[in-house]
């Protein structure tokens, strides 16, 4: 599947939802209603705070990742000289396809060309086995030590980790 990969525009944001909204309920993550849920589905929050990207292919967008930097508003994890990508959504009727391998890929590919960013983390729940396979594949190792609890939760988050 032959992707572009570029930065989210403000016509781009209901497809950003909606792949969003699916991707994390498909995959059953969480319900509906949990409060996680509106976090995701404020993709302009998100695009005015960090950077939403989008990959198309054939003209759809078919998925969606925020990126982030230390101190920023969407950064949970990152230190200096990292970028953080969050919230990466694969629209299910394409998942499967090697999709969230080439947008991840094309995460790599963009931080290698930012002045200064020697490395590149994320955030998955532990539960989210699927994702850890993904990332392990492309070099991400875990990194046990900067692990944390959502507040308020019982819910590990595992962070991962690619030095460039």
């Amino acid at each position: 599947m032959n992707l572009v990969f570029r930065q989210a525009t403000p016509a781009d944001y209901s497809e950003v939802r909606r792949i969003t909204r699916e991707a994390y309920l498909h995959a059953g993550h969480f319900t509906a209603d949990h409060p996680y849920m509106s976090v995701l589905d404020n993709v302009e929050h998100r695009a005015e705070h960090a950077e939403v990207w989008v990959a198309e292919a054939s003209g759809a967008v078919v998925a969606a990742v925020t990126l982030t930097f230390a101190g920023q508003p969407y950064s949970e994890i990152a230190v200096e000289n990292e970028l953080e990508f969050r919230m990466l959504a694969v629209d299910p009727a394409v998942q499967g396809g090697g999709v969230g391998r080439t947008v991840v890929r094309r995460v790599v590919e963009h931080a290698q060309s930012l002045p200064g960013i020697i490395a590149i983390s994320i955030t998955s729940a532990m539960f989210m086995e699927r994702a850890h396979g993904l990332y392990e594949s492309l070099g991400f190792e875990r990194v046990p030590a900067r692990d944390w609890y959502v507040p308020g939760e019982d819910v590990l988050l595992w962070v991962f980790r690619l030095e460039m």
